[in-house]
C-alpha cells in the first residue's frame, strides 16, 4: 500500500481499484475511456499526474504511462508540456459534419453546402452523358483509378491550380473525404502523429480518431501555420505527417501565403513528413489572389498527397475528387484505393469530365463566385471584419464571439431561435484556447433573403447576450 492514503485526497479521477484486471495498463485505459465516453470526465478536465495516480492505485508508474499513451493514441486525452494531461475537447462525441438531424424550421448556417443553385447546369450535362454511345463502358469494373480521358480532363483542370503531373501519378476517387481516408489508411499507422492547425476540418479529426492517429495542434497566424512551431514540435516528438488546407482553411478561412508555404516546405522536407494537401478551395484562389503562386505539391512532389475535390467547385452530390501523389507514395496509395473503393463511379466521373470539357464547369465556378461575393457582402453588413479578413470569397466565415457561454447552451439557444450554427470547439484538434468563434456557413440557404434572415437572428442573439 502507498505510504500516504489518497482516500480523501482531491483527485479529478479516482478509478476503482477493485475493477482493475491484468494487464493493468489495458484495464486503466479501458476505465478511462468509459468515464470519458459516458460523460463522467468532461472535456478539458485535467487528469491526475501519472505518479500521483500510480501511488493512488499502488501500481508501477510506467503502467500509468502506457495507459495514458493508449488513450492519447485514440484522441481521448492530450498532454501539454509543463501543464499536465487533459481530456480532449471532442473525445466524448462525434463531430462529423453532415446535414442529418436538422430541424426543418431551422435556417442552416452550420453545414457548408455548395451554392446548390448551380445544379441545374449539372443536370443538363447528366442528360448528355446518358446519351453517349459508350455509356455501357461507364458501368463496369474497368479502369479502377479512372478512365484515361477522365484522368486527362482532371489533370487539365488541376493545371490551372499549378499542378504538373501525369496519369500514372493521379487517381479519381469518391470525394475529398474519401481521398483523405485512403491517404490515412495507406500511409499511416495507429499511433502515428499528424501535425494540424489548432482549428481544422472536423471530419478529418473524426477520421484520425477512428484510425487511432494522433493529431498534434500547431499554432499559426494570419499567414498560416508557424514554421518555427512546427520545427519545435518535430524536434520534441516523432511526427509522421502534416495536414493543411492552404487555399482556404476550414474553418478559419485563412490562406497560407506563398512565403509561408516555402517556409513550411523546408521544415516538412527536413523532417521527411508526408503532407496531405487538401486544396478543395483552390478554384477560389488560383488566378484570383495575386500571392497564389503554386500548390505545396509543387514544392514537395515526393512527399505530398494533393487532393482536389470538386464538391465545392462543381457539384457536391457527384462525389468526385482527384488525388495526385509522388512515385514514392504511388504503390501504397493505389493498393489502398483498390482495397477501399474497388473503383469510383465512372458515371459520376464522366459527368464531371463532361462539365470540364464543355466549359460548363467554369461557368458554374463563375456563378458560384458571384453568389459567394454577394453572400460575403451581406455578411459584412451584419458582422464587419475587425481582424485579419481571411478569404474574401469563402463559403463560410469565422466569427469571434465574447462571453463565457458553454457551446451546448449557445448552440441550443440559437437552434431554438431558428438557426443552426457550429461552435469553434467542434474544430479543435487539441486543447481549447481561451477565444471562442462560430463558423457561419454562407452557401447553404436557398436565397440571399433566407441568409439575411438567418444573419438577422444571429446578430440579434449575439447583441442581446454577448455584445458582438
Amino acid at each position: 500500500m502507498p505510504v500516504n492514503s489518497f482516500d480523501n485526497f482531491p483527485m479529478s479521477w479516482k478509478p476503482d481499484r477493485k475493477a482493475l484486471k491484468r494487464p493493468f495498463y489495458l484495464s486503466i485505459a479501458s476505465l478511462l475511456e468509459q468515464e470519458i465516453t459516458n460523460g463522467l470526465l468532461a472535456p478539458g478536465t485535467k487528469l491526475p499526474p501519472q505518479r500521483e495516480l500510480a501511488d493512488f492505485l499502488d501500481i508501477n508508474f510506467t503502467t500509468i504511462t502506457r495507459a495514458y499513451r493508449l488513450c492519447m493514441a485514440k484522441g481521448l486525452i492530450y498532454a501539454v508540456t509543463g501543464s499536465g494531461t487533459f481530456v480532449s475537447p471532442n473525445a466524448a462525441r462525434s463531430i462529423t459534419i453532415s446535414r442529418d438531424k436538422i430541424p426543418s424550421e431551422c435556417i442552416d448556417l452550420a453545414f457548408v453546402a455548395s451554392f446548390e443553385q448551380s445544379n441545374e447546369i449539372v443536370a443538363e450535362s447528366v442528360k448528355k452523358v446518358t446519351d453517349k454511345s459508350y455509356l455501357d463502358k461507364l458501368l463496369n469494373y474497368n479502369d479502377p483509378t479512372g478512365i484515361p480521358h477522365q484522368k486527362k480532363a482532371g489533370l487539365n483542370w488541376m493545371a490551372s491550380f499549378g499542378i504538373r503531373a501525369d496519369a500514372d501519378h493521379m487517381a479519381i476517387v469518391s470525394g475529398s473525404q474519401n481521398a483523405l481516408a485512403i491517404a490515412l489508411v495507406a500511409l499511416f499507422e495507429p499511433g502515428n502523429r499528424i501535425a494540424t492547425d489548432i482549428y481544422t476540418y472536423a471530419n478529418f479529426i473524426e477520421l484520425a480518431k477512428m484510425l487511432h492517429i494522433k493529431l498534434v495542434p500547431i499554432p499559426g497566424d494570419q499567414f498560416g501555420m508557424l514554421p518555427e512551431e512546427l520545427e519545435n514540435h518535430c524536434c520534441q516528438t516523432d511526427i509522421h505527417g502534416i495536414f493543411l488546407m492552404p487555399s482556404c482553411s476550414n474553418p478559419t478561412t485563412m490562406m497560407i501565403s506563398d512565403l509561408r508555404k516555402r517556409e513550411l516546405a523546408a521544415v516538412i522536407r527536413k523532417h521527411r513528413l508526408i503532407l496531405l494537401e487538401d486544396d478543395i478551395h483552390a478554384f477560389l484562389t488560383a488566378g484570383i489572389d495575386p500571392d497564389y503562386k503554386q500548390p505545396m505539391y509543387e514544392l514537395l512532389p515526393e512527399q505530398t498527397v494533393y487532393i482536389s475535390g470538386t464538391s465545392k467547385s462543381i457539384c457536391s452530390g457527384l462525389r468526385v475528387a482527384y488525388m495526385v501523389f509522388g512515385e514514392s507514395l504511388r504503390q501504397k496509395i493505389l493498393q489502398a484505393i483498390f482495397n477501399i473503393n474497388v473503383k469510383t463511379s465512372s458515371l459520376d466521373a464522366e459527368i464531371i469530365t463532361e462539365l470540364i470539357l464543355s466549359g460548363k464547369a467554369f461557368e458554374i465556378i463563375s456563378y458560384k463566385k458571384q453568389l459567394a461575393q454577394s453572400a460575403n457582402v451581406l455578411y459584412e453588413e451584419y458582422f464587419p471584419q475587425k481582424g485579419p479578413a481571411g478569404h474574401p470569397l469563402s463559403f463560410y466565415r469565422w466569427l469571434p464571439i465574447q462571453g463565457h457561454c458553454t457551446e451546448e447552451k449557445m448552440v441550443t439557444e440559437l437552434e431554438q431561435a431558428g438557426i443552426r450554427v457550429f461552435h469553434s470547439n467542434r474544430f479543435l484538434s487539441g486543447h481549447a484556447p481561451a477565444d471562442q468563434y462560430l463558423r457561419i456557413a454562407l452557401s447553404s440557404t436557398n436565397s440571399l433573403n433566407e441568409l439575411r434572415s438567418g444573419l438577422e437572428i444571429l446578430k440579434q442573439y449575439l447583441t442581446n447576450f454577448y455584445h458582438v
